[in-house]
């Protein structure tokens, strides 16, 4: 599915992501300054948490809180390599059924989960962007 959208259109754009993603767990692609931050912002919010969204670049994930659940917002842009992601016992963030979203999974692309849902950002314009989601399961299915 692709979307495109500028800023006064992110709320829509949010609730949509929620609706077709498959799982909790949303990984997010983009270059800096796609917007990656600025979309959590608003899903965090459509997730009803009022907590303040910041990027977690330094401190590699942040927790926010809702009613029901927890999201884990994770940024490993700053990270040299997985063992990074393994001390903060990433791991052990997956191993519940709260949100997990991560920005820049490629640095940790062999601990992503089987189950994700995959949002790429394009930056069109200054304000004008384009996404794609694509809901995965890196499971491989054997024939009996």
């Amino acid at each position: 599915m692709e979307i495109e959208y500028n800023i006064d259109q992110l709320p829509e754009v949010a609730k949509q992501i929620l609706k077709v993603s498959s799982c909790k767990t949303l990984l997010f692609y983009g270059e800096m300054g796609a917007g990656k931050t600025t979309l959590i912002k608003e899903i965090v919010k459509q997730l009803n948490s009022t907590d303040r969204v910041t990027s977690p670049t330094y401190s590699l994930v942040n927790e926010y809180v809702t009613p029901t659940k927890k999201i884990y917002h994770f940024d490993f842009h700053r990270i040299e390599d997985e063992d990074e992601a393994y001390d903060i016992g990433f791991e052990d963030y997956l191993m519940n059924d709260d949100w997990v979203l991560i920005e820049w999974p490629d640095k940790i692309k062999n601990l992503i989960p089987e189950m994700h849902t995959k949002i790429s950002i394009l930056k069109n314009s200054y304000q004008a962007r384009k996404i794609s989601i694509d809901n995965e399961n890196q499971s491989v299915k054997t024939q009996n």
